[in-house]
């Protein structure tokens, strides 16, 4: 008896040794399975081990559907969200149906577009194209470097051949206004009065004027290619420029004769409120009597400049005011400190624009003044430019503004209280002689004039 209990303890010992072996052989493999149990135990287990694994499956069912209804519903929102849009109107950049269209033409180019895809170009003509869907000419989407060009312009010099120019509202044509003296433009023959058909072989015609100054600048003595159309021609002609480094004296003055000062402004930038000023209060302590403004060709600029200088030429009031699509108003106002109590004339033309309007409109509104020429442009509506956090840009028309009296002039243009053409004969002169300038001379005998 004590022979066969001996026995059954060693086959137990033995077996459960073998048992441990084969378990740390299994774990070695990185697979553990445990020993099959039997009688009630290993049915009980079994069934404990298929209920675990129904509830797993059931869990992942569960977690499935949820995840699959939460992203349906999401869809279906947003499908809701892209129709309510598309009925009342609204702008959706960002809907699904438009970047579904955008992975399509993605696709289509990147599968049969012959050459090389510039990656860069195409994506900021998306965004270019989007702002130009809104078919404002004045609005712009600006690249990193023509944001830079633009901050440039109004800083008072940068590299380029020493034109002014200026755009048709409804044609989008391009003109020259202006050209420097002694430019590299005046040494290449382009005269004022041209229309730009190319810049470095791109046509510009309806291109924002930003976007073709950038074209026209780069770096110092590099050459760029203009071709104009000229009255007279029958061809384009071309012209191979140099750039160089345009200093832009916004404001020039002199004294003419009987003591009537004379200041051009030929655009309203940073740096022409302190110009304006110095010339001003040199002209007054040479013993000016009366004051000659000339706004011709003088495309606009920034508003706080000319607000600026007519706060030291009107009297106490208002200057200008603006209103948004909301009816959001914001008024500029001059103070009683300083103004200007001699004789005034105004030159305008039709390139006066923007800025230049502002103040001719507040000269003629307080009736300090006589404006002489044809009928300035007709801009009154207010552009302001967004900064991205790119370093990028966009430009949007936000406003319109009025005169002190309430005038909006967009489209109409301000008519002059002396309406006189310069001669044919001087519209294509780099520079007019003051004595053959026949508008000039007009706004001079109107400052003659009893009661100016």
């Amino acid at each position: 008896m004590k022979q066969k209990i001996k026995e059954y303890i060693e086959r137990k010992e033995t077996g459960l040794l073998q048992t441990e072996l084969r378990i740390y052989k299994i774990r070695s493999l990185g697979i553990l399975r445990q020993p099959r149990l039997s009688g009630r135990r290993g049915i009980q287990r079994m069934k404990d081990r298929k209920q675990f694994w129904k509830g797993i499956a059931a869990g992942f069912i569960i977690t499935l559907a949820l995840v699959e209804a939460a992203m349906f519903g999401k869809n279906m929102l947003s499908d809701m969200e892209d129709e309510q849009k598309a009925e009342s109107g609204q702008l959706n950049l960002t809907g699904e149906s438009v970047e579904t269209k955008l992975d399509e033409i993605q696709a289509l180019m990147e599968t049969y577009y012959l050459e090389e895809i510039d990656t860069e170009q195409v994506e900021n003509y998306l965004y270019k194209g989007a702002v130009a869907g809104l078919g404002d000419i004045y609005a712009a989407y600006y690249t990193e470097e023509e944001y830079q060009s633009l901050i440039d312009t109004t800083n008072g010099s940068y590299y380029g051949i020493g034109v002014e120019i200026s755009q048709n509202m409804t044609t989008g044509v391009i003109t020259i206004s202006r050209i420097f003296e002694g430019s590299p433009a005046e040494e290449a023959g382009l005269l004022p009065g041209d229309v730009v058909y190319r810049i470095a072989g791109q046509e510009v015609t309806g291109e924002d004027l930003n976007k073709v100054v950038t074209l026209i600048k780069g770096e110092e003595y590099t050459t760029v290619t203009v071709e104009v159309a000229r009255d007279g021609e029958e061809d384009y002609l071309e012209f191979e420029v140099e750039r160089r480094t345009i200093e832009v004296p916004t404001v020039e003055s002199e004294m003419l004769e009987d003591h009537i000062g004379y200041i051009a402004i030929t655009s309203f930038d940073d740096v022409t409120t302190e110009q304006f000023l110095t010339a001003l209060d040199s002209l007054e302590q040479q013993g000016m009597e009366g004051l000659i403004v000339d706004l011709r060709n003088n495309g606009g600029g920034l508003v706080s400049s000319v607000c600026a200088i007519l706060d030291r030429l009107l009297p106490e009031g208002l200057i200008v005011y603006t209103e948004d699509k909301y009816g959001n108003r914001e008024e500029e106002f001059s103070d009683a400190e300083n103004y200007f109590d001699k004789p005034m004339a105004v030159l305008v033309n039709a390139n006066s624009a923007s800025a230049s309007e502002i103040f001719a409109g507040a000269i003629k509104d307080y009736g300090i003044g006589t404006l002489v020429g044809t009928t300035t442009y007709g801009k009154g509506i207010v552009q302001k430019i967004y900064p991205l956090s790119d370093g990028t840009a966009v430009k949007l028309t936000v406003s319109k503004y009025y005169t002190p009296n309430g005038n909006n002039i967009h489209g109409t243009g301000i008519t002059p209280d002396i309406e006189v053409e310069l001669d044919e004969s001087l519209k294509y002169e780099v520079e007019v002689p003051k004595e053959k300038d026949n508008q000039l001379q007009a706004a001079i005998e109107a400052l003659k004039q009893p009661g100016l």
